[in-house]
């Protein structure tokens, strides 16, 4: 019986593969889908627990966490594209609520990516380079970043990786109305769970045009084209009414763009230099044709399009990010293994090839091996809520009053609440949930003025400040921020300091 089993699972595994490379080549089809799945797997299950959530993990946390009427309602005023995410995520930390289970989607996604470039490298060329693709993606630090990591990033490239591979397959079958079904379905979700993946269309809208494909085939992706983006125009337009959120980015110049660069193709100079040359390779000398599209149609445009359309808007409205654009970096991997393929192409009978082409990505992996193991450092992501929250619930006890700089440190609290315990939240208006808000609202200075002088003599106060912003001149332009220091520095004097990794603790006494 257990025979049985193992060999209708083996018949099913291979039915599979047979469907996403495109190449009854057996075993070599199975490992180029499957081995990259199993190596990105390991690596983002690698030191996934970093004992802190950075802030912008610790937002999907506490957002997540809340009831959907209550997330529904805070998307009306903040962090509406990131709306269908918060709801996924709501439902994954129903079944377990810690940083580990908050990361587990980015790593099932990464995987899925790196399956599904190799799968896309077997249909465009053979089951080798789609190998080599798949291992280089993932074992790029830039990848590893955002899989390990509570954020729709890793899900919007898995996204965009099946939409390439479906629009592939959409016109290799001439365009049949079930494949451009799927396709319109998985951008619509894909651009969803972050707009700006849209970019993908005009990457593949350029795949069909230098392609020279039949207008059927054209018409086909037009008619999805246009329904994918009608699903996201609502998007659009709530999203563009809180557009502040993103005052922050600066216009892009050269440093943002050489940093996308040695992000996509890097980082070290070294692997950074051979696979560009192994692209130019690519591009200079295309492999043969084995379907309808080149590979060199599908990767290049995937890798350059979107970073080129959003640098150039980003001139007008900065949005430019290396993280909004992680869905495009499949493109360059599967440049770079169809390089080595042409170059090593008079060995192509030679089953050691395969294997040194592995082997060469594995050395890229070991050359760039401090570069893994500081992503997966408590600091790697600038800040260190936890050790912020550990030493209030060191230091602070209960019946002590709390007060955070700017507002929005309050998100330390909201991340690991049990260290705040019995505090008392001395400038919180409303909750978080109860006011839609990302931190909650905050009382004037004349209510915090009159909460500090209600406090007895003997009281202590703990001010869990942001070393990043406190002091600078945006913090001296916030007049409510201001405000606050004014009200506590009338009363109560700074006794102590306890600095970590971009916040501290400070205890205030009655003058």
């Amino acid at each position: 019986m257990g025979g049985t089993k193992t060999g209708l699972t083996a018949q099913m595994t291979a039915r599979l593969t047979a469907r996403l490379t495109g190449r009854l080549t057996g075993r070599a089809g199975a490992v180029a889908v499957l081995a990259p799945a199993a190596v990105m797997l390991g690596l983002g299950l690698w030191g996934l627990d970093r004992g802190t959530m950075w802030r912008d993990e610790g937002a999907t946390f506490q957002v997540a966490r809340r009831s959907v009427p209550e997330i529904v309602r805070m998307l009306g005023t903040v962090d509406v594209v990131h709306g269908l995410y918060y709801l996924l995520m709501h439902a994954v930390l129903a079944v377990r609520a810690d940083e580990q289970t908050l990361r587990l989607p980015s790593v099932a996604a990464a995987a899925c990516t790196a399956a599904l470039v190799g799968a896309l490298g077997c249909r465009l060329a053979r089951p080798r380079v789609g190998l080599w693709a798949g291992l280089l993606y993932a074992a790029t630090p830039f990848v590893s970043h955002y899989a390990q990591e509570g954020r729709s990033y890793a899900l919007v490239a898995a996204g965009a990786a099946l939409a390439t591979w479906l629009l592939v397959r959409a016109v290799e079958h001439g365009g049949r109305a079930w494949w451009w079904t799927g396709y319109g379905a998985v951008v619509a979700v894909t651009a969803l769970l972050h707009e700006f993946a849209v970019l993908l269309l005009a990457a593949h809208g350029l795949t069909l045009l230098v392609s020279r494909v039949s207008w059927r085939v054209l018409r086909g992706w037009l008619c999805a084209a246009v329904a994918a983006c009608a699903v996201l125009a609502p998007l659009v337009l709530l999203s563009r009414r809180q557009s502040e959120q993103v005052s922050w980015i600066r216009t892009p110049r050269y440093e943002q763009a050489k940093a996308l660069l040695y992000a996509f193709a890097g980082p070290r100079d070294l692997v950074l230099v051979g696979v560009l040359l192994l692209s130019a390779v690519a591009v200079l000398a295309p492999l043969p044709r084995t379907g309808p599209l080149r590979l060199n149609a599908v990767a290049l445009p995937l890798a350059l399009v979107p970073p080129v359309l959003l640098y150039a808007a980003s001139q007008e409205q900065p949005l430019f990010l290396d993280r909004y654009l992680l869905f495009c970096l499949a493109g360059v991997p599967l440049l770079a293994a169809a390089g080595a393929e042409r170059l090593l192409e008079p060995l192509a009978r030679r089953r050691a090839v395969t294997a040194a082409g592995a082997l060469a990505v594995a050395a890229a992996f070991v050359w760039q091996l401090p570069l893994q193991e500081r992503e997966r450092l408590p600091g790697s992501r600038g800040d260190e809520p936890a050790r912020v929250a550990a030493a209030v619930g060191r230091l602070a006890r209960p019946g002590d009053a709390v007060l955070f700089l700017p507002h929005y440190e309050r998100r330390t609290a909201l991340f690991y609440p049990r260290d705040f315990t019995g505090l008392y939240d001395l400038t919180l208006k409303r909750s978080a949930a109860a006011s839609g808000t990302l931190f909650g609202e905050d009382v004037d200075a004349a209510e915090l003025r009159a909460r500090l002088a209600r406090l007895s003599a003997r009281d202590r106060v703990w001010v869990v400040w942001d070393t990043n912003t406190v002091g600078t001149p945006w913090f001296r332009g916030q007049r409510a921020e201001s405000a606050k220091t004014g009200a506590l520095d009338e009363l109560y004097r700074e006794r102590s300091t306890t600095y970590v990794r971009g916040g501290a603790v400070s205890l205030y006494v009655r003058r």
